[in-house]
């Protein structure tokens, strides 16, 4: 009986493969994107690119198992949610209060550990952000959304 069981789940697994995983679309052309078109410390940008961009911008680097369902459904919500909160690769054309609030917004879910999300730096580890690490980011943050009302 156990057999049987485990072969059926072994061939719902395998079924469930051939859904499509509808990941987001990735582009390496991002005109608008906040690192071409701001000067970002070094240190910041590193900390965007390692810890920020999978979920938040238009140059999403989806690792192998992406495309595992069901993981790869749970990327892709994550993907759609985090552009929808805010997408680095798009920032020229947000508006200077829409920029102030993601700032404000980014800067408030590093400092409280939210961000990155727990389960990400699991699997990329460089993606982990030390105390002195968020403490740059979000004192980063703050300083460019004054900025932008100057």
């Amino acid at each position: 009986m156990l057999k049987k069981v485990l072969l059926g789940l072994l061939v719902i697994l395998i079924l469930i493969q051939l859904i499509p995983a509808n990941l987001p679309e990735v582009s390496d052309t991002n005109p608008d994107d906040i690192l071409l078109n701001n000067e970002v410390p070094e240190e910041i940008a590193t900390i965007l690119k390692t810890s920020c961009y999978d979920c938040h911008s238009n140059e999403t680097v989806y690792p192998w198992y992406s495309y595992v369902v069901p993981v790869s459904f749970l990327v892709s919500r994550d993907t759609e949610v985090g552009r929808k909160h805010i997408n680095f690769s798009e920032w020229q054309s947000m508006s200077k209060a829409d920029k102030a609030e993601a700032l404000d917004e980014s800067a408030e879910e590093v400092d409280e550990g939210n961000m990155p999300m727990p389960i990400y730096p699991l699997t990329h580890p460089n993606a982990r952000l030390s105390a002195n690490k968020r403490k740059a980011f979000v004192a980063w943050a703050e300083e460019f959304a004054e900025a932008l009302y100057e």
